[in-house]
């Protein structure tokens, strides 16, 4: 059970080997903070997704198991949308949509229906933690260099000095407050990560080889 939870970390991360989130990532990435939130949202909704589908594995009518494992995930986002607005309303207006669009999120419906349909509980809530911790640690590597290097800040926290009153010398690199810069970034990422293990450029292009779509 534990190489469910650490292996999507680096080996089989949703984002770098499956290319998978990448909406999210791309659009709430501009700072910290939002990028946390965001993070929490998906890793919350996963381990909810993927408990109760395999608790319902066995119940569920086979012709209709997509529908039923979807309204299960929609009903975990309102959750966390009204959660959100309730506790963290300027979070929330900065994510806007894209806390909706968790429902949409590859990796959420795909480790349902690839993993927790066919999996215990106590394996199912651990894919769902290690693929929702692999997700978090690219979108906050992300939203930190983009923060970091395009306000000088990391959670509106000045890091690199701007005002040339008090001896700043750092001029904030405007792309990277747009999204293409997230782009760009993952992309660096994922190359970087290739580079160092070669066998997931194979993993990458399939991924029913790993051994979490092994098992079954």
């Amino acid at each position: 059970m534990l190489r469910h939870l650490t292996h999507p970390l680096v080996s089989e991360n949703p984002i770098t080997v499956q290319i998978l989130g990448l909406c999210s990532a791309l659009a709430v990435s501009s700072t910290l903070k939002p990028a946390f939130i965001m993070s929490v949202s998906v890793v919350a909704v996963l381990v909810f997704s993927n408990v109760s589908v395999s608790l319902l594995r066995n119940v569920f009518p086979r012709s209709i198991r997509l529908i039923l494992e979807v309204t299960l995930i929609a009903s975990a986002v309102i959750v966390v949308d009204e959660v959100l607005k309730a506790f963290a309303p300027e979070t929330a207006d900065i994510l806007t949509v894209f806390v909706g669009l968790i429902v949409t999120n590859c990796i959420i419906l795909g480790r349902a229906e690839a993993f927790a349909m066919h999996h215990r509980v106590a394996p199912s809530l651990a894919d769902a933690l290690g693929n929702g911790l692999g997700y978090a640690l690219v979108l906050l590597a992300v939203a930190t260099a983009r923060e970091l290097f395009g306000h000088g800040t990391l959670l509106d926290v000045q890091i690199l000095p701007l005002s040339e009153a008090e001896g700043g010398w750092y001029r904030p690199n405007q792309m990277m407050r747009f999204a293409p810069s997230a782009f760009f970034l993952i992309g660096l990422i994922i190359w970087g990560v290739r580079s160092v293990r070669a066998e997931q450029v194979e993993a990458g292009a399939y991924p029913p080889a790993s051994p979490s779509y092994r098992e079954g």
